[in-house]
């Protein structure tokens, strides 16, 4: 198996983790206050595993890279604020359906701001998971 397709799968894994444990931890807490707590323990998770394994050197971080890595935690905050919002007020099996819609979103903004080719079977498999997911979420 390559390796981005294993990591890929691993990382899909624990995002549905995230949903279905997720959902229990708002049930009763505010959904603000429980993204906050899921910041911070990523955070020192991962400053503790770079200084495991030995990748703090920020010397090679230029201006322009931690700007796009500041924009990155941006979104992924917002996207985070507004799925645990989602979870709070919606079923998880509903919720995370249409969270993974994100895919389109993904493979269209990597054309447009990357020029990764958009080729037919990427627009097609994108669409197909979009079907997928508003069919899931609906039943």
């Amino acid at each position: 198996m390559a390796a981005w397709l294993f990591y890929a799968l691993l990382s899909a894994l624990f995002a549905g983790l995230v949903g279905v444990v997720g959902k229990i931890g708002v049930e009763e807490v505010d959904p603000i206050t429980a993204t906050a707590i899921r910041a911070v323990i990523m955070a020192i998770l991962s400053a503790l595993f770079a200084a495991a394994i030995g990748r703090t050197d920020l010397s090679k971080v230029d201006a322009k890279a931690l700007g796009f890595i500041a924009l990155a935690g941006l979104f992924g905050a917002a996207s985070w604020m507004a799925y645990f919002k989602a979870l709070s007020v919606g079923e998880a099996s509903r919720v995370i359906p249409i969270d993974r819609t994100s895919v389109i979103f993904g493979v269209v903004l990597a054309a447009l701001v990357l020029g990764e080719r958009l080729t037919l079977p990427k627009v097609v498999g994108s669409l197909l998971i979009v079907v997928g997911a508003i069919i899931v979420s609906m039943f």
